[in-house]
């Protein structure tokens, strides 16, 4: 009997162990076609111009956000998706109306700024006070901004992978309250940017609860520069006035676009991107090249001569700007269904090429995960084990254990236009856009053949696969 059981026992391991997921030959044949047709297909330009010229700025919770949904769910018909449904997300609405800045007394002359979201209206004037960074904020005694406007002077470096951006968007985000409780009545910050335009970068900011928020902003970087310059020459007094703030409560939606598939129509490969844009620029980088990137990939694997084993589900998010809205409301409506996800991604980082993959996808996935890189490879993608990340609104799916697919693009300009009127259509380069849709092409169709998993299992967020 014993013996028995220490054989069971055993065997328990073999049994559990998942059998290591391959990728058929013909669906890699014809990936090498696929991938050809890809770059010689314009639908994601005609997608992402349709959406910035006839939608233009998309704010969430405004009328363009509205008629973003309608266009979204008419697009998706159009292209050939046989399931179009939506799903709705719900949030506080801020609205922007109108911003001005100056230097009032002295060297009196006009800032150019641009209020944060979630930022109070309001009118301020004071003498303002510089920090280097949020460290020096941080480490300011208490009180010591008492009726003064904080300013914090942070210089984000590019960079491929857009890394400088943690730093930047952490004083955005902290910096405000931080102010607060040094006894500040608004704050200013260099925006988080790596542009010479002066065209401030604006993005969503919180206030920590307890705390009454003041008029919070972010300066053009030549500003912020002629501000320091000033503030090295004496006392500058600062004069901000933002009509804007919270009003009331709004419903968006997730719009979904779905080819079915004909052996596993209820596993899904995901395709995100976000729908809505801040209003400044009419969103072309952020997002509108990511929705027309995964409608045009989606659309030419639902083209092949046999559509895939597993759905290509294709989620344009609602309301990513201000804090992943869409994507949690995507998370908590689909929790139960972790494991039918097969590996989800999300294009939000502009239209720049793609250079490198990899999957969270555990050691039985890894050789599937690099047979996708090997036919990646001829669009000059390099496989990079260990690396990657979930894109934003995947974040809370692979938080409850959806494997994920990083698909990572060249960065180092993205930030001279995130998040400013830069942002407009002019701004996408086509060629590199047909390379995008190529290699999500490319990555969706194989991913959807593959015979096994990626690992999908509801549980902490998988890590990058080795």
């Amino acid at each position: 009997m014993r013996l028995a059981l220490l054989a069971a026992a055993l065997l328990v391991p073999l049994a559990a162990a998942a059998a290591e997921t391959r990728i058929p030959d013909r669906a890699l044949e014809q990936a090498a076609s696929l991938r050809e047709r890809a770059l010689a297909d314009d639908t994601a330009w005609q997608v992402t111009e349709s959406l910035t010229t006839e939608i233009g700025p998309r704010i969430a919770g405004s009328e363009a956000d509205a008629r973003a949904v309608a266009w979204a769910v008419a697009k998706f018909r159009e292209l050939g998706f046989d399931k179009v449904w939506t799903e709705p997300v719900t949030f506080p609405k801020w609205e922007r109306r109108s911003e001005s800045a100056a230097v009032v007394g002295n060297n009196a002359q006009p800032l150019a700024l641009t209020a944060l979201g979630g930022s109070p209206g309001g009118t301020v004037e004071a003498e303002i006070v510089r920090f280097p960074d949020l460290a020096a904020l941080e480490a300011a005694p208490e009180g010591s901004l008492a009726g003064r406007i904080a300013f914090v002077d942070y210089q984000m470096p590019a960079s491929r992978d857009g890394s400088g951006y943690g730093p930047g968007s952490a004083i955005r985000s902290r910096g405000p309250s931080l102010a607060i409780r040094k006894g500040a009545i608004g704050f200013l910050m260099r925006s988080a940017g790596t542009d010479n335009h002066r065209v401030p970068h604006t993005g969503i900011t919180r206030f920590d609860e307890g705390l009454t928020p003041v008029p919070s902003a972010a300066l053009s970087i030549p500003d912020a520069d002629q501000l320091a310059r000033l503030a090295a020459r004496g006392p500058v007094k600062v004069r901000m006035a933002l009509d804007c703030g919270w009003d009331g409560e709004y419903t968006s939606q997730n719009v979904i676009g779905e080819i079915t598939g004909r052996s596993r129509p209820k596993e899904v490969v995901l395709l995100g991107a976000h729908l809505d844009s801040w209003d400044l620029g009419t969103g072309a980088i952020d997002d509108a090249s990511g929705i027309g990137i995964t409608m045009a990939a989606a659309r030419l694997v639902g083209q092949m001569p046999k559509r895939p084993a597993r759905s290509i589900r294709v989620v344009a998010y609602a309301n990513e700007e201000q804090g992943l809205l869409g994507g949690r409301a995507y998370a908590e409506k689909h929790a139960g269904e972790i494991a039918l996800h097969q590996l989800s991604a999300e294009s939000d980082f502009g239209a720049g090429r793609i250079y490198a993959f990899n999957t969270s996808g555990p050691e039985h996935a890894q050789a599937a995960t690099r047979q996708i890189a090997e036919a990646l490879a001829p669009l000059g993608i390099v496989h990079a084990p260990g690396e990657g990340s979930p894109g934003p609104d995947i974040i809370p799916l692979s938080a409850k254990g959806a494997a994920w697919a990083w698909l990572a693009q060249d960065g180092t300009d993205y930030f001279n236009l995130h998040h400013t009127a830069d942002d407009t259509l002019d701004k996408v380069d086509p060629e590199a856009l047909k390379q995008n849709v190529a290699t999500w092409a490319v990555f969706a169709w194989l991913a959807a053949e593959a015979e096994g998993d990626f690992g999908s299992r509801p549980g902490p967020m998988p890590k990058p696969g080795n």
